[in-house]
C-alpha cells in the first residue's frame, strides 16, 4: 500500500501511509507544501538567523534566541530522546526538507524579500528543529515577560503596589473548554470542546490535519513544523482538548557578574555572585549576520540558574568598567546601581526535556489512561487537558513540570545568592474524574494552584449556564457556546459608571451604557461606547502622579513590547487597578467621569464597536513589507467574553487575538465532529483555501471533520 493525501472541501490534508514513521515523512512533506514559508520562518528563529534574510528587523529577535541557547537547548533535548521518537522526528524532516524548495517556490513572502536563489535550495532540516519551532513559539508564552513588569514596578513604586496591578480580573489571556459527560448529550457519549485564544496570526497558528496507518486513525490541530498533533485531537476512541493552566513555572534570576581578567584572545574572564560567593559562567560570543547590515556580536553567558536573556550588555559594560576602575582588582570594584541582568530557568533547560516523548503515544492513545500517561511526559507549557473516551470516562488532567520553589519567584525575579530560591524537585499537578460537566477557562478552579494570575471566572461560569442542565446536547450546541459575545467587563464597569455624576453628552453616554445589554456584538453603539470608555480609564490611570514612574522606560528588548507596554499593562488590569487604587492615593470616581467625558466626546451616534474591533491577524512580515493581508472584517467579542476575540484596552481595540481554533469533538461518532480555524488550511496567498475559513469563523459556524476512517 502507497502513501496517499486526501484533501477535504477546505483543503485539509487526510493523510494515510503503511506505518507511523512513513506517515511522519509524509506529514512533512505536506506540511512544506502547505505552510513553506511559516515553517521556514520558524526555523530561522530557532536558529537565531532571522536576521540573515529579513534584516535588522529581525535583530531582536535573533539576540534572544542566541542568548537563551534556543538551538542548543533543544538539539541537547532531542539527544536524549528514546530512539522510536527520534526517528519519527528525523523522519518528519526528511519529508519537509523534500519538498521545502516546491513550497518556498510559492511563497509570496520569499518574491517580496527577493529570496528566490535561497528558496531554490533552501538548507536541509535538522531532526531537532520540530522542538525548536515548538519552544521557539511558546519561550515567551509562560510568566517571565510579566515579571520583566512586575520588577519594574517594584522597583519604582514598591513591591506592594505589584499585586494592585495583577492582570487577574481583566481575562488577559486564555482559552476555553469544556466537557459534559455521555448523559448529557444527545449520542449518549461526552462532548468536549474548545477555542485556544492567542495572538491570531497569518498564516494559522494551528493547521488542521488528519492522520492514519494500520495502527493509528487521528484528527486534530497541530503547529505546522511539529509532527503529529498536540493539543486538541480525536483519535477514533478518546479525545483531549488543553487550555493555558496559568502556571508559574519560569523563574528570572537577577545575576551579577563581576571580571576577572582576560583569556588569551582578549575576551573577558567572568565570575557570577551565587549562593556560596563567586562562580565560574559559561560565556561565549556568537555573530549574527543583518541583511544590508553590519553583523551583529552577540554575548552568551550562561549561569548556574541558566542563560542571561535580557540585561546582559549593560551589566557586561558595568563589569567592565569597574574591573577598570579597580585596576584589575575584582575586589576591590565599587558596586554601583545598573540596569539589571536576568537569568532564565525552564524545565526544559533544566531537565534537557522538552517533552517530546509524549508526541507518540498520544497518538497511539486509546483511551483516557492512555492520554493521561502521555501527558505524564509533557514539560511545558503548562496545560489542562479535558479528555474523555468511548467508555464514558472523562478526566481533567494538569499536564507539566512546575518546580517547587519559594513562592516570591512566581511573582519576581529573585536574587541569585539566596539560596531560598533553589528549585526543590516539581509539584504534582492535579489529576480529577469528571461525573458531569467541567469547564477550564483558565480560572483558578480549574488551574491548580500551580500560578498567581488567572482569569476571572465569568467565562468558565457563562459556559456552565450556557450548558444548562440540558440532556440533548449535540456538537451544534457547543459551537453556539463559542460564540457566545456576553462580555463578563460589564459587570466592573456598572457601579462605577452608576455612581459618577456628569451632565451633557457625558451624561447620555453613561445611560447608554447603563442600559447596555452587555453583548459585545458588532452592531452594538453601547460595546463601542464602553470600549472608548475603558481606554480613556485606562489613560486616564497612566496620567496619574502616582503611577508616573510605571510609564519610564523598563530598557527591554522590544520583543518584551506586549509585557512592558505600560499602557497594555494597565489596561490588561484596570479592573484589579479600580480596586486598589485607593491605596495609591487614587480616586477612581475622578477617572471614571473623565474617561465619560472623553468617550461620549470620541464616540460619535452612529459608532459600533465592528467599526473598531477588525480582524488585524499578524505577519511575520509585518513593518518590513511584503505581507499578504486578510479583509479587515469586523469581529464579534471581547476580552470578557466566552467569544475572547481580543483587543489591547489602551493600546488598540483592532481584533489581533482570539480563537485560532474551535473544536467540538464527539466521542459517539467521530464524524459529527466539527472544527474551524480563523483563516484557513494553506498558507499560500492566492491559494483557493488561503482564507476560506474566515467567514465561517466570524458567524460560529463550524465545518464537519470529514472523517473517512483513514481512508
Amino acid at each position: 500500500m502507497t502513501a496517499r493525501v486526501r484533501r477535504d472541501p477546505l483543503g485539509v490534508p487526510h493523510l494515510w501511509a503503511d506505518d507511523v514513521i512513513e506517515l511522519a515523512r509524509l506529514q512533512g512533506q505536506v506540511t512544506a507544501l502547505d505552510r513553506a514559508w511559516q515553517i521556514e520562518h520558524h526555523r530561522w528563529r530557532m536558529e537565531g538567523r532571522t536576521a540573515e534574510h529579513v534584516g535588522v528587523d529581525g535583530l531582536d529577535w535573533d539576540r534572544f534566541a542566541r542568548q537563551v541557547r534556543l538551538e542548543h537547548t533543544v538539539r541537547r533535548c532531542f539527544e536524549k530522546l528514546d530512539p522510536e521518537t527520534q526517528e519519527w522526528l528525523a523522519a518528519y524532516v526528511d519529508g519537509v526538507s523534500s519538498t521545502l524548495a516546491e513550497g518556498l517556490s510559492k511563497a509570496s513572502e520569499i518574491r517580496s524579500l527577493g529570496l528566490e536563489e535561497y528558496a531554490a535550495a533552501p538548507r536541509p532540516w535538522q531532526p531537532w528543529t520540530p522542538l525548536g519551532i515548538f519552544w521557539g513559539i511558546h519561550l515567551l508564552f509562560g510568566t517571565f515577560p510579566s515579571k520583566l513588569f512586575n520588577a519594574h514596578v517594584a522597583a519604582r513604586l514598591g513591591a506592594e503596589v505589584v499585586p494592585l496591578l495583577r492582570t487577574e480580573g481583566s481575562d488577559r489571556s486564555g482559552s476555553n473548554a469544556w466537557v459534559v459527560a455521555g448523559h448529557r448529550t444527545a449520542g449518549g457519549l461526552p462532548l468536549i470542546a474548545g477555542d485556544p485564544h492567542r495572538t491570531i496570526e497569518l498564516p494559522g497558528c494551528y493547521q488542521q490535519v488528519g492522520l492514519a496507518c494500520p495502527e493509528l486513525d487521528v484528527v486534530g490541530f497541530t503547529f505546522p513544523g511539529v509532527p503529529g498533533v498536540q493539543h486538541f485531537a480525536h483519535t477514533g476512541t478518546v479525545a483531549w482538548g488543553i487550555t493555558n493552566a496559568m502556571a508559574d513555572y519560569q523563574d528570572l534570576t537577577t545575576e551579577s557578574l563581576r571580571v576577572t581578567g582576560h583569556d588569551a584572545s582578549g575576551g573577558l574572564v567572568l565570575e557570577v555572585r551565587g549562593v556560596d560567593g563567586w562562580e565560574p559562567v559559561d560565556a561565549s560570543s556568537e555573530v549574527v549576520r543583518v541583511r544590508g547590515g553590519d553583523d551583529v556580536v552577540v554575548p552568551v553567558v550562561v549561569t548556574r540558574r541558566g542563560p542571561v536573556v535580557t540585561g546582559l550588555e549593560a551589566e557586561l559594560d558595568r563589569a567592565a568598567a569597574e574591573h577598570v576602575a579597580a585596576g584589575g582588582d575584582p575586589a576591590s570594584a565599587p558596586r554601583r546601581s545598573h540596569p539589571p541582568a536576568y537569568s532564565l530557568r525552564t524545565p526544559t533547560s533544566v531537565e534537557e526535556d522538552l517533552g517530546f516523548s509524549a508526541l507518540l503515544p498520544l497518538l497511539r492513545a486509546r483511551s483516557v489512561d492512555d492520554v493521561e500517561a502521555a501527558f505524564a511526559r509533557w514539560v511545558e507549557p503548562v496545560n489542562s487537558g479535558l479528555v474523555a473516551d468511548t467508555t464514558g470516562r472523562v478526566r481533567h488532567v494538569v499536564a507539566g513540570r512546575v518546580p517547587d520553589r519559594d513562592p516570591s519567584a512566581l511573582e519576581l525575579p529573585v536574587p541569585a545568592w539566596d539560596p531560598r530560591h533553589a528549585w526543590r524537585g516539581y509539584r504534582t499537578p492535579p489529576v480529577t474524574d469528571v461525573d458531569d460537566v467541567m469547564v477550564s477557562a483558565n480560572d483558578r478552579a480549574s488551574g491548580g494552584g500551580l500560578g498567581v494570575d488567572y482569569a476571572t471566572p465569568f467565562r468558565a461560569e457563562r459556559i456552565r449556564a450556557l450548558v444548562g442542565d440540558r440532556t440533548d446536547l449535540t456538537a451544534l450546541d457547543f459551537a453556539a457556546i463559542h460564540v457566545d459575545t456576553l462580555n463578563g467587563q460589564a459587570e466592573p464597569m456598572r457601579p462605577l459608571v452608576e455612581a459618577a455624576v456628569v451632565d451633557g453628552r457625558a451624561a447620555a453616554a453613561r445611560e447608554t451604557l447603563l442600559a447596555w445589554d452587555g453583548h459585545s456584538d458588532v452592531d452594538s453603539h453601547a460595546a463601542a461606547l464602553f470600549a472608548a470608555w475603558r481606554t480613556a480609564l485606562v489613560h486616564w490611570f497612566a496620567e496619574q502622579p502616582q503611577l508616573a514612574a510605571v510609564r519610564e522606560p523598563l530598557g527591554h528588548s522590544r520583543i518584551f513590547a506586549a509585557w512592558t507596554n505600560p499602557f497594555g499593562q494597565l489596561g490588561a488590569g484596570w479592573h484589579t487597578l479600580v480596586e486598589g487604587a485607593d491605596a495609591l492615593g487614587i480616586d477612581v470616581s475622578v477617572g471614571v467621569r473623565v474617561a465619560l467625558e472623553r468617550a461620549a466626546g470620541s464616540v460619535g451616534p452612529d459608532a459600533m464597536w465592528g467599526d473598531r474591533h477588525r480582524l488585524d491577524p499578524l505577519h511575520a512580515l509585518d513593518g518590513v513589507g511584503g505581507a499578504p493581508s486578510v479583509s479587515p472584517d469586523p469581529v464579534p467579542g471581547d476580552k470578557g467574553c466566552v467569544l475572547a476575540a481580543a483587543s489591547a484596552p489602551g493600546v488598540t481595540d483592532r481584533a489581533y487575538g482570539g480563537p485560532v481554533a474551535r473544536y467540538v469533538w464527539d466521542l459517539a461518532d467521530r464524524s459529527a465532529s466539527r472544527w474551524v480555524v480563523p483563516i484557513g488550511a494553506s498558507g499560500v496567498e492566492g491559494d483557493p483555501h488561503f482564507a476560506d475559513q474566515t467567514a465561517a469563523w466570524l458567524t460560529g459556524r463550524l465545518y464537519p471533520v470529514h472523517d473517512d476512517g483513514g481512508a
